[in-house]
């Protein structure tokens, strides 16, 4: 068997049994949280017994996006973990009533996973980084902040609140959203000049692109900052906006500009799924791979989202999350993508081209994203 296809089977094996693990805990009665304990009473199945593989997980119904919205919110909080500070995220919305997930550590541990694969080169250990993307009740700022640390450095942060370039984007106030958009820009100049060192960052595609532009108005670039490392993420993360950063605002790949970009697609339910390098010669393709078997992508038809398209035909995103702190069976993301083949660093199914799901894509406001 080649090594790819042992990967793949290895891989496959690795994640039944950390499926059957992690539904075990969270519907057993001294370790599940009060929600799965109340649905298992309700289901025509035993999950301690019926749930031996990752592909049992089709017995669950569709995870309901409105379960998350609303309280009390400590009915998600496993038994088996009560003990633990428990933090609050929102997730995946800036208007009406906002849908949270608890958390205790899934959020340091995804970022140190995704640590490992970032190259030192361009992200040195020790250097200090800029978080210039949404602040306030969302993962993202603790997140990138416990990536800094984790790497032994220190975090900077700007104040962005996403609900309110929403609201004006919805009243048509366009001045007030660059005004805002300069106000956040302006805030990260400040702190990149201010010799603290910064040399990685996180950052939005649009803030990226806002930030060198004023950089360049101002005859200076990213670069001559001391950035060498960013990482960034959205579904406007496209193979176009890609070229044109790296070539336009950056001045060139990595090898000539000093600059190095890693893509990701991620949320607060699922992590960070990283993307293979990003190449000129793949006319900047991005591909996307979940963290498994802590999460898992699937790409799964519009109509029948039991199953999966073929290798490289187009369907939504379908998100199963598996970690101690939170169960999500078969969650339908609101993006769609196309499927990937399993590659060496990533032996299992990648989505690419993701963008919003057509359905839902004229309701979406995107805002900073």
């Amino acid at each position: 068997m080649p090594a790819l296809e042992e990967k793949i089977a290895k891989a496959h094996e690795e994640l039944d049994a950390h499926t059957e693990r992690t539904v075990r805990w969270h519907f057993h009665d001294t370790t599940g949280s009060p929600f799965w304990l109340e649905k298992k009473s309700k289901l025509p199945f035993n999950p301690l017994t019926d749930i031996r593989s990752f592909d049992d997980l089709k017995k669950f119904e569709p995870f309901q996006d409105e379960w998350l919205r609303g309280g009390p919110v400590r009915r998600w909080v496993p038994q088996g973990l009560s003990g633990n500070p428990i933090y609050v995220f929102e997730t995946g919305g800036t208007t009406g009533t906002p849908k949270s997930r608890i958390a205790i550590n899934d959020f340091r541990t995804d970022y140190s996973l995704f640590s490992e694969t970032l190259p030192v080169e361009y992200f040195p250990t020790g250097s200090n980084w800029l978080m210039l993307g949404p602040s306030g009740p969302r993962r993202l700022r603790l997140a990138v902040e416990h990536l800094a640390q984790h790497r032994g450095g220190i975090c900077f942060c700007i104040d962005l609140d996403p609900r309110w370039v929403v609201k004006l984007l919805k009243q048509g106030q366009m001045e007030q959203v660059e005004a805002y958009k300069r106000h956040c820009i302006e805030q990260a100049i400040t702190i990149l000049t201010a010799g603290h060192e910064v040399r990685c960052m996180f950052g939005t595609p649009k803030l990226i692109e806002a930030l060198c532009l004023e950089l360049e108005a101002r005859g200076t670039s990213l670069a001559e900052t001391g950035i060498t490392g960013i990482f960034s993420g959205g579904t406007e993360f496209t193979p176009q906006w890609t070229r044109f950063c790296i070539e336009e605002l950056f001045g060139g790949p990595p090898e000539v500009s000093g600059i190095s970009m890693t893509p990701t697609y991620g949320n607060t339910l699922m992590g960070l799924a990283c993307s293979k390098p990003v190449t000129a010669a793949e006319d900047y393709k991005i591909s996307y791979y979940a963290p498994q078997p802590r999460a898992v992508i699937e790409v799964v038809d519009f109509d029948d989202t039991d199953r999966i398209v073929e290798y490289g035909k187009t369907g939504r995103v379908k998100l199963t999350t598996l970690t101690q702190e939170f169960f999500v069976p078969g969650f339908l993301e609101r993006d769609e993508g196309e499927r990937e083949l399993p590659c060496e660093l990533y032996p299992w199914d990648g989505v690419s081209g993701v963008r919003p799901f057509h359905q839902l894509a004229g309701a979406t406001t995107v805002g900073v994203y």
